[in-house]
């Protein structure tokens, strides 16, 4: 990344305003129906497990390979330039061309009929969900003012919820349609039922993506009263950022920008740190749970060597991005680096992520095997009840903590969270140990509502401790570290523990033992945010 690439600094404008600027609801539809999307397209496979399995040969450790680390590192990697993008770009071109993308990436997936397909499909699929929540997130907060942004986060997890549910509903019920239509051998172009659910599920992002590309542009920074000049260089700026991330291409990066030997010798230290470590994992897997190699044409890889290659690569990508942001914008470094609550947010949500993502990944499998459930029955019931109390809860929490933040700037949202993210993994047993399959919906109900809290909150205490201009910047960072370590990590231990003891309940609720420093990080937060938003201007040089 070259220093001339770097935005204009904020300037302070008249003050924060205080009303919804014209068309934000609409626009506020329309990015929560693209988080929906989202969703819908990257969790479908959690109900379509079973059916791959069993026509791919592959087992719950390879399914967790390919609904979190294939997926997660190509997810993370270019939500770095596509959010730098949407930092200078107009956000609603960008979404468009996205939902396009991982559309039709999601339709290959209807075609696939081997691992590495399926697995090309995701990785596609990551690329284009990478811009949603970079440019979604900066183009909400340009139309609502920042002490209603508890209620835009509260939507936008409702919509996930939505998107969740509705992978369960739409996805179950497709492939079991199909498969109920056609004799095995007989259906068009051989389709099985999970590949027809994939094309399905691929058509709706098609229209929005012409609602979306119409979408106004809102002047960024009005919103927070910091004004915030054009980028003359957006795309320039983007590539230079991928280039600066990528492995290997980092260096030639280095290079260019004269990075000192210190520099250079850190990043070597944490490459070969990366190393080390992603070795010893990959061979505790491999010791534990032996599995037969995954096959990409002429080349066969371990599952679990795979596993840790990508979370080593991701984990190389953080520190590129870290030393290449403070090269070339020393403000934007400043900023983040120097607010502990943002910090702390970002590992509060990565390790929130690894427990929601190693149970959502194993939900509908759970249901099906313990209470012998079909595949039209899990994705009816559990996907609208999960739909339901998904909406449902952040539209109950959002609110709150925006009153709570007004009364206790910091701690009352911080206080949402703790609550939410304390109390959850404890229902969590009460849940998975239900003896029926309606304990376990009326269970699930109570948990979920309590589950969903956490969301609305931290994403709000986590924006509001950046400029507006950074604020696609700071949502590739915490997508890059979240998705790495939690969506990468979660789902393959799951699956992992599930393979080594046969038993998916005690897999799904170890996960739940992260919550101890989950505790202890926002109980920390609680203390500083105030504080830390309050000095936000000082620590971007900005004068008052």
């Amino acid at each position: 990344m070259k220093a001339d690439v770097k935005p204009p600094v904020g300037q302070v404008a008249t003050g924060p305003a205080r009303h919804v600027a014209r068309g934000g609801w609409y626009a506020l539809a329309l990015i929560a129906l693209t988080n929906a999307m989202s969703l819908l397209d990257r969790q479908i496979l959690a109900i379509l497990a079973p059916a791959i399995k069993q026509d791919l040969g592959i087992g719950d450790a390879e399914m967790g390979l390919l609904f979190g680390t294939v997926f997660a590192l190509f997810y993370a990697l270019f939500s770095l330039p596509v959010g730098r993008l949407a930092d200078g770009w107009l956000r609603g071109r960008l979404l468009s061309l996205s939902i396009l993308f991982w559309s039709a990436a999601t339709a290959m997936a209807g075609m696939t009929s081997s691992f590495a397909m399926l697995a090309a499909s995701r990785l596609c699929v990551g690329i284009g969900e990478a811009a949603t929540q970079p440019a979604g997130t900066s183009l909400i907060y340009d139309y609502w003012p920042r002490h209603r942004r508890g209620f835009v986060m509260a939507v936008m997890a409702s919509a996930i919820a939505l998107g969740l549910g509705g992978s369960l509903v739409l996805g179950g019920l497709a492939a079991q349609m199909w498969s109920d239509a056609f004799v095995p051998g007989t259906a068009p172009l051989g389709l099985k039922g999970w590949q027809f659910a994939f094309l399905v599920a691929a058509a709706p992002g098609f229209v929005l993506s012409i609602f979306l590309w119409r979408l106004r542009e809102p002047e960024r920074g009005v919103m927070d009263g910091i004004a915030t000049p054009p980028d003359p260089h957006p795309f320039r700026a983007s590539l230079s950022l991928l280039g600066a991330v990528t492995p290997g291409c980092h260096w030639v990066a280095m290079a260019l920008r004269r990075a000192s030997l210190r520099s250079v010798a850190i990043n070597f230290a944490a490459l070969a740190l990366i190393v080390v470590a992603g070795t010893v994992l990959a061979r505790i897997g491999m010791a534990r749970s032996p599995r037969p190699p995954l096959g990409f044409g002429a080349f066969a890889i371990d599952p679990h060597v795979l596993q840790w290659l990508v979370i080593g690569i991701g984990l190389l990508v953080v520190v590129n991005l870290l030393q290449g942001v403070k090269a070339s914008d020393r403000q934007a470094f400043r900023v983040i680096a120097g607010s502990p609550t943002l910090i702390m947010a970002i590992a509060v949500g990565t390790l929130q992520s690894t427990i929601n993502y190693g149970m959502m990944a194993f939900n509908p499998s759970f249901l099906i095997r313990t209470y012998h459930l079909s595949l039209a029955d899990t994705a009816l019931q559990f996907g609208l009840l999960s739909a339901a109390t998904g909406i449902v809860g952040p539209l109950i929490w959002g609110p709150v903590s925006d009153r709570l933040h007004q009364r206790f700037p910091g701690g009352g949202r911080a206080g949402i969270a703790l609550m939410s993210m304390g109390l959850s993994p404890l229902l969590s047993f009460w849940v998975y140990w239900a003896p029926s399959p309606g304990d376990f919906y009326l269970r699930f109900v109570v948990y979920s509502i309590v589950l969903t809290g956490w969301m609305p909150p931290l994403y709000a205490i986590l924006y509001d401790q950046v400029l507006p201009r950074m604020r696609g910047l700071t949502a590739s960072l915490y997508l890059l570290v979240m998705t790495i370590l939690g969506m990468g990590v979660g789902p393959y231990v799951v699956g992992l523990i599930s393979d080594i003891t046969g038993d998916l309940r005690t897999a799904m609720l170890s996960i739940n033992v992260v919550a101890v420093p989950i505790v202890v990080l926002i109980l920390l937060v609680s203390r500083r945010a105030a504080r830390d938003e309050a000095n936000l201007k000082a620590r971007a040089g900005i004068a008052d």
